[in-house]
């Protein structure tokens, strides 16, 4: 679930993509909390996705006006 084309989010509803939104925050933070506590930077790669498909959202929510800061 990590990468997901902006087409394929472009097709979801506005709240389908802010659950997806608090699953990839979600998602980061335990990352960032294994590579902390091993001090191992295997998942930068992974990290790096999660960020970019987080920014694609909020991107894709920011359009459509949804995002409600």
């Amino acid at each position: 679930m990590l990468i997901i084309n902006a087409k394929d989010m472009r097709a979801l509803t506005s709240d389908n993509l802010k659950s997806k939104l608090d699953e990839l925050r979600i998602e980061l933070a335990i990352e960032k909390r294994k590579v902390a506590s091993t001090g191992v930077a295997s998942k930068v790669v992974k990290t790096k996705d999660i960020k970019k498909t987080i920014a694609r959202i909020n991107t894709i929510l920011n359009e459509r006006g949804a995002l409600g800061k």
